[in-house]
């Protein structure tokens, strides 16, 4: 079970990048809503996995 759960979010998430790349060379409109999605997506799971270190900037540097 497990397995196909993770294949879908897999399947997704190459999906929306294909879509990302499609659309920054002019795909159709709804190529574009979903690179926007997709970037969207990323931009919040990046902010949720900061945490509250109180930090804006990356812990490696």
């Amino acid at each position: 079970m497990i397995l196909i759960l993770l294949s879908a979010v897999l399947l997704l998430v190459v999906g929306g990048c294909v879509c990302v790349v499609w659309a920054a060379r002019g795909g159709p409109r709804w190529t574009r809503v979903v690179a926007r999605g997709t970037l969207l997506a990323g931009e919040l799971t990046r902010s949720s996995g900061r945490g509250g270190n109180g930090r804006g900037g990356d812990a490696d540097d």
